[in-house]
């Protein structure tokens, strides 16, 4: 059964991109493993939010997924059903697909509707996780990572045909990459276009095959690719590196490396979306008075002013000390919380200036 990811974020199906953001950034903070080591079950919904984030927050995904989720086909497999002939699909409605009868087809047997479908021999995308410091996030930086995967036969070039041998079209399929049967559903009998056996979709064949990679183009090995982390990623961002994933057959296209992202807490600084909060303590005659502090952001040290009569939980705001916004020259901001500290003992002389003081106060 397909996940339900709205249900998985705590929101509603028509929660606005905004929503999703807002109930993502929490799970993601009550869940994160630095928070939870060692426990398994935290560890998996923090990854089950993750998953639910990558589809909901990208149009494409997310309508896909509204399309063709388990939430519109209530349980729907080929093969069920009953009267009626539709028996399995309760609450089912076609126009989910525009009306057109072919995209059901489409979305349940791949398109078998008697044409003959090339299948592409590309290398399949690859998924890795990368841990980053909490300032590697702030400044950004270049990661190395190590990968053990198929790569481009060496001894070949890809090609997958012996030295002085060529690709010839696959007589399976007669180079089209896909061969047709047919197939009995509850729609009735249905021809199918299936990749060749033979070809692997590729409807060419090498004439001699290279022995190092047994014709593929390809073969087990490991390749190092660096990957640029930007300045101001958040934690459970996705990066893609095109081209960088499993090498292709035959010297096609090679799959994209999927980087996910984790960035490790901080105990000085708390992140909000692209802003920085921190607390700091102040005496209550600098509250009183005023004064000047160096307060400790992601930028460095920036020096500020405590206007006099500051009070207790006021907030100061330093505009542009937050975290750098991915892929733009701009930052958010950094807000500062006071915490007025009442000293617990007082030497003769500070109580009796703070009496004196309370005597002012009293008769005025």
């Amino acid at each position: 059964m397909a996940k339900d990811f709205y249900a998985i974020l705590g929101v509603q199906k028509s929660a606005s991109e905004a929503e999703i953001k807002q109930a993502y950034r929490k799970l993601s903070k009550e869940l994160h493993p630095d928070k939870h080591k060692g426990d398994k079950d935290k560890e998996a919904k923090f990854k089950e939010v993750n998953e639910a984030y990558e589809v909901l927050s990208d149009p494409k995904k997310k309508e896909a997924y509204d399309r063709f989720g388990s939430a519109d086909f209530n349980g729907f497999r080929p093969g069920q059903g009953g009267g009626g002939g539709f028996g399995g699909f309760s609450g089912f409605d076609p126009s989910s697909f525009g009306g057109d009868f072919n995209d059901i087809f489409d979305a349940f047997f791949g398109g078998a509707r008697g044409q003959q479908r090339k299948t592409e021999t590309r290398g399949h995308n690859l998924e890795v996780e990368v841990t980053v410091s909490f300032m590697e996030a702030v400044k950004g930086g270049d990661r190395e990572i190590t990968l053990k995967t198929q790569v481009m036969c060496e001894t070949c070039g890809g090609s997958g045909s012996a030295e002085g041998s060529k690709l010839v079209s696959c007589a399976e399929c007669g180079g089209t990459g896909a061969v047709t049967r047919t197939t009995r559903s509850l729609f009735g009998m249905i021809r199918q276009s299936v990749i060749c056996e033979v070809c692997r979709g590729s409807g060419k064949i090498p004439e001699k095959p290279c022995k190092t990679c047994s014709g593929e183009g390809r073969s087990a090995g490991k390749k190092t690719v660096r990957v640029r982390i930007p300045a101001g990623i958040d934690d459970g961002q996705t990066l893609r590196v095109t081209g960088e994933g499993e090498a292709g057959k035959h010297s096609s296209q090679s799959g994209d490396l999927l980087v996910r992202i984790h960035v490790e807490a901080d105990k000085r600084f708390e992140r909000e979306g692209d802003d920085i909060r921190t607390t700091i303590s102040l005496k209550v005659i600098d509250a009183v008075l005023g004064t000047t502090i160096d307060i400790e952001t992601v930028h460095g040290t920036s020096t500020v002013e405590i206007p006099a009569g500051t009070q207790p939980g006021q907030v100061l705001r330093l505009k542009g000390k937050g975290m750098p916004i991915v892929n733009t020259s701009r930052t958010g901001d950094h807000f500062v919380t006071i915490d007025i500290v009442v000293p617990g003992k007082l030497s003769k002389e500070e109580r009796k200036l703070f009496e004196e003081l309370k005597k002012l106060t009293v008769n005025s």
